[in-house]
């Protein structure tokens, strides 16, 4: 195998290596094996190319275009022309298929469904990768800048994959890129012939001091070698010694302070908000935080959700690392909810005070819709909203559509088993919970004959028939330890009721979660609801097989009992979820917006005391936006392609000026003219302006003229590939230099010394003869000057033509002449003025 052909198989496994990092973003994997088959191709496809050989530009464009071909094949074949071809159908179909995957990754957690969205986007990605890396390595023999797209492909699937098993995927991609430098060095290496290894080791006695295997470039190999494994190394090693390095490549996607996720996050990791509950309970003002309209028929359920604890480790409840998406539009339908339950769509209008600043989005639950401004990111497990890169609540207006649930005890009583995977997440706890707690609960429930009557018993035994008392002053604990000693003092607030409800249902084989928020709230004259510090709350929230996460209330005096833990379960509609009533909320009491003596003055000065009237906020129109973007691309696309054909589009027009048009020609006397002298720098190169006409010209268009302008276009056209004018040559000897330099023959040669006796003729005898067939002679020059140069400044000099600067210098010329113009105009009226101000004289 050749050293190229073993680079080539090198950059193929190194893409395909770091590939693997792709793994846990899509479920099922077996997108992979497409991605390697349609690698290997445009990797042959590549080999081929170079074996012929083509140009190295040229070869990518085939890689390109054989690319292209196999994308269209397997995602549009019904659209392309016989299959293969993509046409405008199929383009319109990508198209469609990439919107459709940008809407799946934003709805999805990972790893996400293999849609034909999803698979174009990470195949497509996949083939552009490797064929950079390709391109780098083996095309244009440049393996290391080829590690930055394989940096560029394991960092956005170690980003969105939240870290899951990265270190894997970062030895394997980091291992692909070492095998590719060192196969590059092995290759250039061979190109050197016999390397000696310089070393003690090598010395042989019976070969008159040499070792037989020096020829082989074993030593710089191993050298090579042994320098990427220690790179390797210390790039493993460095960052776990150094814990302050936290989120390197290797490690999980970072977290921001407050426990909402940094930069863009894939998780999050909730730090635990109770910190602050006990203290808000006992503020001395009841501060308001939020405020809220709804068309829910009474707010008794409008508990606003902040976020789940759902992880009990023995020492406190937690929520759980999560991984985290954009919010989708709808979001998705709740867990375990069966049709054959009743809900109503309520449409809730939220605003908060400036002085709450919240990572979590405070909403009722189970939301379906969210529109908020900001950089808001999804939890699907949760249903939650976590601010990203800094973002709050802080002053936040917000639209919510919720369900209010309302299963009947029928419906709660039959409810299936759960389905295991989360029967087992949502009914783990620690193994140093005492015995005492999971005695009580058994005691409490004893009768009962399914979950339902085993969880009324337990919210009806810490609200009504246990003896508890609210107090909220009582030591703040929710560990094993502080349950055990609140179960005997029965004495604690609405954290201590909670989580032991919560752990006690796990002992009974209940999933069990804590959620964290506010209660609903006091109803206001004007018909909004307000909502303060001291409605802060925590309550159990319990799961049930065709109901989904069900809220139960067992902190005596504090919120609402729910309707089916009750003997009656009314029924009620909504009114239009589009547009709340206002005064539509009912509460047990009414009273007016907190006083301003509640707020510190310095707040109130700043404006952040209180929440502003809450305002309908609708979601933006996707079709609009959509369609202003791809206005906007558009043109920016045109107009940056209008501004780079401009050198090509004017020397179209100048050659065709040139060639099929006539000229002025010059007068006598001027630089170029006949009245030059021979071997002038206007002998060879005649002074024409930017549009090839001649500079001074005074006679009409004829002949002569005409000559002048094909000499310039014969000039130009040599410039264009390269050969630069020379203004000190005679025609003659400028053109020697030309078919010298570009490497004419035959009848191009010909061509250009027929070109310069004609100039000559032109500039130099008393009768100025123009010759015949000038403008054929000129396009036969460039074609073959265009002929003898290479691909890459073949398309130079029809893209970016070196002549192209003539129009730059017409321009400062002309800008000459105007400033001069100018600053003449300028001295004549600063003279009469002057004149105008001279004093007169007066005789004495």
């Amino acid at each position: 195998m050749s050293g190229r052909a073993r680079l080539a198989v090198c950059a193929f496994a190194a893409t395909l290596m770091a590939a693997g990092a792709l793994l846990p973003l899509v479920d099922p994997p077996n997108w992979l094996f497409q991605a390697g088959f349609l690698l290997a191709v445009q990797t042959g496809v590549g080999a081929l190319a170079r074996r012929v050989p083509l140009p190295r530009p040229l070869t990518v464009a085939v890689q390109t275009l054989v690319t292209l071909l196999l994308l269209t094949v397997v995602f549009a074949r019904g659209q392309a022309f016989l299959g293969v071809l993509p046409g405008p159908d199929a383009f319109v179909h990508f198209g469609e298929l990439l919107r459709a995957g940008a809407d799946d990754v934003g709805k999805y957690a990972v790893p996400a469904p293999d849609t034909d969205g999803i698979r174009l986007m990470v195949i497509g990605g996949v083939l552009v990768i490797g064929l950079a890396v390709d391109a780098l390595a083996v095309t244009f023999r440049s393996a290391a800048p080829a590690g930055l797209p394989l940096l560029a492909l394991y960092s956005v699937a170690a980003g969105l994959s939240g870290g899951e098993a990265s270190w894997l995927w970062f030895l394997l991609a980091a291992s692909g890129y070492l095998l590719l430098l060192l196969a590059e060095g092995r290759d250039r290496l061979s190109q050197w012939g016999r390397v000696f290894g310089g070393g003690a080791g090598t010395r042989n006695r019976s070969t008159g001091g040499f070792d037989p295997t020096e020829g082989r470039p074993q030593a710089p190999v191993r050298a090579g070698r042994r320098i990427g494994v220690l790179a390797l190394g210390v790039a493993l090693a460095v960052p776990a010694a150094l814990p302050a390095l936290d989120g390197g490549l290797i490690g999980g996607v970072g977290n921001g302070p407050g426990g909402g996720p940094g930069g863009g996050g894939g998780t999050i990791s909730a730090v635990n908000p109770l910190v602050s509950l006990q203290d808000n309970l006992n503020q001395p003002q009841n501060r308001e935080v939020l405020r809220y309209r709804s068309n829910a028929p009474d707010n008794q359920d409008m508990y606003l959700r902040i976020l789940s604890l759902d992880r009990f480790d023995g020492t406190s409840w937690r929520s759980s690392q999560r991984k985290v998406t954009g919010v989708p539009e709808r979001l998705p339908e709740p867990t375990g909810l069966s049709p054959s339950v009743q809900v109503t769509e309520v449409r809730t209008n939220l605003s908060a005070a400036g002085s709450y600043k919240q990572d979590w989005l405070p909403m009722p639950y189970p939301a379906t819709a969210v529109a908020i401004d900001g950089r808001w990111r999804y939890e699907p497990a949760g249903r939650t909203l976590v601010g990203d890169r800094g973002q709050t609540t802080a002053g936040a207006q917000y639209s919510v559509n919720s369900l209010i649930v309302k299963p009947t005890q029928e419906q709660l009583a039959d409810a299936p088993a759960p389905p295991a995977a989360l029967l087992q997440e949502y009914t783990r706890v620690p193994d140093a919970l005492p015995g005492d707690v999971r005695q009580t609960a058994a005691t409490v429930t004893r009768g009962a004959a399914n979950d339902y009557e085993r969880a009324e018993k337990l919210e009806e035994w810490f609200a009504d028939t246990g003896g508890f008392t609210y107090n909220t002053d009582v030591r703040s604990g929710t560990g094993v330890t502080a349950i055990s000693r609140f179960l005997k003092q029965k004495e604690g607030f609405c954290v201590h009721f909670s989580f032991s409800m919560a752990a006690m249902a796990r002992t009974l084989g209940i999933p069990a979660r804590v959620a964290v928020g506010f209660q609903p709230g006091t109803t206001q004259s004007d018909g909004t609801v307000s909502v303060g510090l001291r409605d802060a709350h925590a309550w159990p929230e319990l799961y049930f097989e065709g109901v989904g996460w069900t809220r139960f209330e067992p902190t005596p005096s504090r919120g609402f009992r729910p309707e089916y833990t009750q003997e009656q379960t009314p029924s009620g509609g909504a009114s239009d979820p589009a547009r709340p009533e206002e005064g539509s909320s009912a509460a047990p009491e009414q009273s007016n917006r907190p006083e301003d003596d509640a707020c510190p003055r310095q707040e109130r000065q700043l404006g952040e005391c209180g929440a502003a009237d809450p305002r309908d906020v609708q979601p933006p129109t996707a079709d609009d936006s959509t369609l202003g973007t791809v206005l906007l691309a558009t043109t920016g696309v045109v107009g940056g392609l209008l501004l780079l054909a401009v050198p090509l589009l004017w020397r179209l027009v100048t050659r065709s000026r040139r060639l099929g048009v006539s000229v002025r020609r010059p007068a006598k006397g001027a630089a170029g003219s006949p009245g030059g002298a021979p071997g002038s720098p206007g002998a060879s190169a005649v002074s024409l302006d930017a549009d090839g006409g001649a500079v001074d010209g005074r006679t009409a268009v004829d002949d002569p003229g005409r000559t002048l302008a094909a000499w310039q276009e014969v000039t130009d056209s040599a410039w264009d590939v390269g050969i630069l004018p020379d203004e000190s040559l005679t025609p003659r000897k400028a053109a020697a230099r030309i078919v010298r330099l570009g490497k004419l023959e035959d009848e191009p040669a010909a061509a250009v010394h027929r070109v310069a006796r004609s100039v000559e003729q032109v500039l130099y005898a008393p009768v100025p003869r123009a010759g015949t067939g000038l403008a054929d002679d000129a396009r036969e020059i460039r074609a073959g000057l265009i002929r003898t140069v290479g691909f890459r400044t073949r398309m130079r000099a029809l893209l970016l033509p070196r002549s192209s600067v003539r129009v730059v210098w017409a321009l400062s010329e002309r800008w000459s002449a105007f400033t001069d113009r100018w600053n003449v105009r300028r001295l004549r009226l600063d003279r009469w003025t002057a004149f105008l101000r001279r004093p007169t004289r007066q005789r004495g």
